[in-house]
């Protein structure tokens, strides 16, 4: 098991260790909790765009189905007619300069794999830039807006926002609830009580704890060509490898087995630069991978290699909440 997996299951199932970082951790809770504090005081510079801004963030490390969100997001802003772009950080994006326009045929290495496949997926105007406040700057600069979202921005205090979405795993939870580095959280737990939804990703339905929300695979594409095929394209029990550079690799894997497939793991650490070689196994199984992946590897993937399309799928209470929002939004910054 790779450290980085070591650690994170012992934040997730113990691990007698983790006594030995409580200082730290005091200090990390400290450092966060002054922070927050100079946002709610007016003391720290914060700027607020002429626009509403939704950030959509997480308090735990890893990942927790915030891409699919933000598609999701595009798509319901846009059925109503309202204009949206994204600003993100731009994880591991190595551009020119920063703020960054990020176009649909920029590489991973440019973008960042998940703005990449922001834009590639839905043509939505996204810049990255370390300050999430200079994104939205040359973002509205570029294009004329109604609404912006921000990708993973929950603790970038230096951008104002005026509703948060925060998605927690429903399987892994908070973890011990313990903040970093002895356990998962990059906020205390309270922090939830102050925003304005929680999504339970992977949860059957709502409950007091958030809206339910799922991840439904939709398809299966051809990394080098595209080319789009039903779920039924493999058979019930075919063997393949997986492949998943993403935060928590363990729930792509679940999702393959879901499809009655017979999936060999091969867990990669998040926003993992692959190369053909990672691809390359001794035998003629096909190998499928997360999408996000596949931004990485259209350029040298072989031609047994797919990934799957996932959609998010949010509760119905929370598609009519968020519609009432984004009214109340729109409508106040007029």
């Amino acid at each position: 098991m790779k450290l980085s997996e070591r650690i994170q299951h012992a934040w997730y199932y113990g691990h007698p260790a983790l006594s030995l970082l409580w200082p730290l951790e005091m200090l990390y809770r400290s450092v966060v909790q002054r922070k927050r504090a100079r946002f709610l005081s007016g003391d720290s510079a914060t700027y607020r765009a002429p626009v509403p801004v939704i950030v959509v963030g997480n308090i735990t490390v890893g990942g927790t189905g915030k891409t699919p969100l933000i598609l999701w997001l595009i798509e319901q802003c846009r059925a109503q007619g309202v204009r949206v772009g994204v600003v993100s950080r731009g994880y591991g994006a190595r551009p020119a300069h920063f703020p960054w326009t990020v176009s649909a045929t920029d590489t991973a290495e440019q973008a960042g794999d998940e703005p990449l496949l922001i834009v590639q997926r839905s043509g939505v105007p996204l810049v990255i830039a370390p300050e999430r406040a200079q994104a939205v700057q040359q973002l509205l600069a570029e294009h004329s807006l109604d609404i912006i979202l921000s990708d993973d921005g929950l603790q970038h205090y230096g951008l104002a926002r005026d509703l948060e979405l925060v998605l927690i795993d429903a399987a892994r939870g908070l973890g011990n609830q313990r903040c970093l580095p002895a356990g998962p959280l990059r906020e205390p737990a309270e922090r939830l009580q102050s925003v304005d939804a929680v999504l339970l990703n992977g949860a059957e339905q709502d409950s007091g704890n958030g809206f339910a929300m799922r991840l439904q695979p939709a398809e299966l594409v051809h990394v080098r060509s595209g080319r789009r095929e039903p779920l039924s394209y493999f058979p019930a029990q075919q063997k393949m490898h997986a492949v998943a550079g993403i935060g928590n690799p363990q729930r792509f894997f679940k999702t393959l087995e879901g499809l009655n497939w017979q999936p060999i793991a091969h867990a990669f650490a998040d926003h993992a630069e692959f190369t053909a070689q990672d691809l390359q196994f001794d035998d003629d199984l096909p190998v499928v991978m997360t999408e996000k992946d596949a931004v990485k590897c259209r350029g040298f993937a072989a031609d047994h290699c797919w990934y799957l399309q996932v959609a998010a799928q949010p509760s119905p209470a929370f598609s009519d909440w968020f519609a009432e929002q984004l009214k109340r939004l729109l409508t106040d910054s007029f």
